[in-house]
């Protein structure tokens, strides 16, 4: 089968796309005739070497897909081969066929075509692990999102609506801040040009953010604490400006604030499967409702994949990069 390999750690260019044998599912697993991936930022640090966990090498990066199960695993009773899926990968995705856990596979909504789906699975886990789980949003509470023009932001503008919180996103450029608004949020901040503990706070009376989510880290640590309601909560989803940081934990004790500080692709196959259950459950009747859907900015061929990682790395796109396996 083809698939897109990492020799070793670089730049794009370190993407070569490959004939490697065909997986077979172990106990538990399924196999995936891969219709689509979807580009993630961890993808990129896998890539240059910098992500926590490093990737095995040689190695087929991609934790995420759409496509249709072809075949089963010893003891997995939940599915068929020919049921259309999408589904949480810990690697592999980049390829015509990758084994999955069948705990980690979600069914296609019906309203999603196999491309689109593609683009469902991290964000929505990310989200609901986050959000709903960890941070308990609800109708009412105030909502940041950091990178609401990105593949989570997206889906977390959307999801806080659905839910009935008042949204707020960061982003960069009028277009960015347009679409996040599209989506849901009810004031786009501008992160070149405002200040957004400053806007919080005057949209919603002195009172502050419930939630933040963010994908930034050490550098807007402080001043997320500056921003949270009492009893606020910061969901840490990524480090992109940096890893370490002093906390004020005065500050932070005046608030009674929280830090939980998350990765998904490195959990325990249990807690995945818990993560995906709750996804279906919560999140997937509003995907097929349409109150939530994914974005997708640009579609490429599995052959341009290391164009598709420059794309990403160039910050230009709204939603999610999808990289097609299957050849039109």
């Amino acid at each position: 089968m083809r698939a897109v390999i990492l020799p070793h750690t670089g730049g794009p260019e370190a993407l070569v796309l490959a004939d490697v044998p065909e997986p077979r599912p172990a106990t538990g697993e399924v196999v995936i005739d891969v219709h689509a991936t979807a580009l993630n930022f961890a993808d990129l640090l896998q890539r240059k070497g910098t992500y926590g966990t490093p990737a095995t090498l040689p190695g087929i990066l991609g934790i995420e897909c759409s496509g249709t199960v072809v075949a089963l695993g010893e003891g997995v009773e939940s599915w068929a081969v020919g049921d259309e899926v999408c589904a949480l990968v810990s690697g592999g995705a980049y390829a015509e066929r990758v084994a999955v856990p069948a705990t980690q596979l979600l069914r296609r909504p019906r309203n999603v075509d196999l491309i689109m789906a593609a683009a469902l699975p991290e964000a929505a886990c990310t989200v609901w692990s986050n959000l709903v789980d960890i941070s308990g949003l609800g109708a009412g509470d105030v909502l940041l999102v950091h990178g609401g023009a990105g593949g989570i932001g997206t889906f977390a503008i959307q999801t806080g609506r659905a839910i009935g919180a008042r949204v707020f996103a960061t982003a960069g450029g009028a277009d960015k801040m347009q679409r996040c608004v599209e989506l849901g949020a009810e004031y786009a901040i501008s992160y070149r040009d405002e200040d957004f503990v400053a806007v919080v706070r005057d949209k919603t009376e002195g009172y502050g953010a419930d939630i933040v989510l963010d994908n930034m880290g050490a550098a807007y640590l402080a001043r997320n604490i500056d921003v949270l309601a009492p009893d606020g909560r910061i969901a840490m989803i990524g480090l992109q400006s940096g890893r370490d940081a002093e906390i004020p934990l005065g500050r932070m004790m005046g608030k009674r604030g929280s830090l939980c500080t998350t990765s998904l692709r490195d959990r325990p196959l249990a807690a995945k499967a818990r993560i995906v259950e709750g996804v279906r459950r919560d999140l997937w009747p509003r995907i097929e409702d349409g109150d939530i859907l994914p974005v997708v900015d640009r579609i490429f061929p599995l052959a341009e994949m290391a164009e598709a990682h420059r794309y990403m790395e160039g910050g230009r796109h709204v939603g999610k990069i999808v990289v097609s396996i299957k050849e039109s």
